[in-house]
């Protein structure tokens, strides 16, 4: 929509009751509020009114300020497993201002940098899910009791089984338009990727946001549990969002040349933004793999199937997915990100890091186009290839000594750093089964 009159006419000819002002907390998670439709206006005026304080990671006590969540009239769109719905994202704000405790808030800032430049970020982003159930003792099952294979990757079998949510997921997507354009069964029992087509990284972002919301409700009408969770199931695959980046100027990809000597179709420029996220790493796993859990997927080891398919080193290479960065040609995909993480600012950390390396003319040195999974920690280390942070603790120490990723969170860093040390310490008193079970009557 680019104007309020023609919004209006969309909600009315769409017969719409009522309008999701939308917008995320500190994980990621949505937010949202409905206003009758005929109160739209109000969304993109005052905007709709939260208590802050009752939000994860906004920095508010019980006396602040209303949170005013104001919408984006450019991303308004229907709600196809709700009929009457609509939804808007939003940006917050709180006395009169944009709050910079907002998420996407934190990405317009970064991207208002870019823009200065000339510049623009595109990503394309490939989330993937997990379809499970419960059994009566509440242990967690593939929603299809016959998709346990050792190696179901792209399993036929696993795919057709699921075709009625998957087919109403997509239905649902292409209906608000995203152009997906395959989906497949990946590496682990009842796990899922759905990809669609790359656009600007705040547009990638809202629509990532939305598609979970897509994923989990409509799961919910078939009786599965739709996750995101990073690892679920220990022994298999867990569930990346692998980020796809080029930079633009309006004209064309500046990350693409195809006179390249290494071979990878990269320019100078992309060799330098790659440089920035090599170099800042670890503080970026801290925003990008953001959980306990996340931790279980970026193991230096194998998986049942024979791979984790997640990057445990800080690494590129050619068409290697045992690296951080893989280059499938003219572009970066960034692997570290999972599907627990905030799109928005693991977008803003990514491109932080990138910029950083621009500036400083970082050089991402030589790729390494082997198998790393095969080598031994002593042998990683004569190539001077590193592992990212193995816990959440050491992720978020890692961050709060980077400055450029730091700055670029702004005030939201110190807010994230203390949430999720208090996430960290929660689960290091957390008393297992595995604990019991190994230690009750050990003694």
């Amino acid at each position: 929509m680019k104007t309020l009159a023609e919004a209006k006419a969309f909600l009315e000819a769409n017969q719409v009751k009522f309008v999701l002002a939308q917008f995320v907390d500190m994980h990621g998670a949505a937010k949202t509020k409905a206003l009758p439709a005929s109160h739209f206006e109000d969304i993109l005026t005052t905007g709709a009114g939260f208590a802050g304080f009752a939000i994860w990671g906004f920095g508010m006590n019980p006396s602040s300020h209303d949170l005013l969540a104001i919408g984006d009239l450019a991303t308004l769109s229907l709600v196809p497993w709700m009929p009457g719905f609509a939804r808007i994202a939003c940006n917050c704000h709180v006395d009169g201002q944009p709050y910079a405790y907002d998420a996407r808030v934190v990405l317009l800032n970064q991207l208002e940098k870019l823009k200065a430049q000339g510049l623009t970020l595109y990503t394309g982003l490939e989330p993937e899910f997990a379809l499970l159930k419960k059994d009566q003792q509440g242990r967690l099952h593939p929603f299809d009791s016959t998709d346990v294979l050792e190696k179901p990757c792209y399993d036929y079998k696993g795919l057709s089984r699921s075709t009625p949510f998957l087919e109403k997921l997509v239905s649902s997507l292409q209906s608000v338009g995203f152009d997906v354009y395959q989906i497949d069964h990946e590496d682990a029992s009842g796990q899922f990727e759905i990809n669609y087509t790359y656009t600007d990284c705040l547009t990638s972002c809202d629509r990532f946001i939305f598609f979970k919301m897509a994923a989990s409700e409509i799961a919910k009408e078939f009786g599965m549990v739709c996750t995101f969770m990073p690892k679920p199931v220990s022994n298999r695959s867990g569930s990346g969002m692998h980020i796809h980046m080029s930079l633009s100027d309006g004209q064309q990809n500046l990350f693409s040349d195809d006179s390249d000597p290494r071979g990878l179709g990269l320019s100078q420029l992309a060799y330098h933004f790659l440089g920035g996220l090599l170099a800042h790493a670890p503080a970026l796993t801290a925003v990008c793999a953001p959980t306990v859990n996340s931790y279980k997927r970026l193991v230096v080891g194998r998986s049942l199937s024979g791979a984790t398919w997640a990057p445990a080193y800080i690494s590129y290479g050619d068409n290697n997915r045992s690296s951080m960065v893989r280059i499938p040609g003219g572009r970066l995909e960034f692997r570290l990100a999972d599907s627990a993480c905030n799109p928005y600012l693991a977008t803003t950390v990514a491109l932080a890091a990138g910029l950083d390396g621009i500036a400083k003319q970082l050089d991402p040195g030589e790729p390494q186009n082997i198998n790393l999974y095969g080598l031994s920690l002593e042998e990683l280390a004569q190539k001077g290839i590193h592992t990212l942070p193995q816990n959440l603790n050491d992720a978020i120490a890692a961050l709060e000594s980077d400055s450029v990723i730091t700055e670029a969170l702004g005030v939201l860093a110190a807010e994230f750093i203390d949430l999720k040390r208090m996430e960290w310490v929660e689960y290091m008193r957390h008393v297992s089964d595995w604990e019991v079970e190994r230690y009750l009557e050990l003694f």
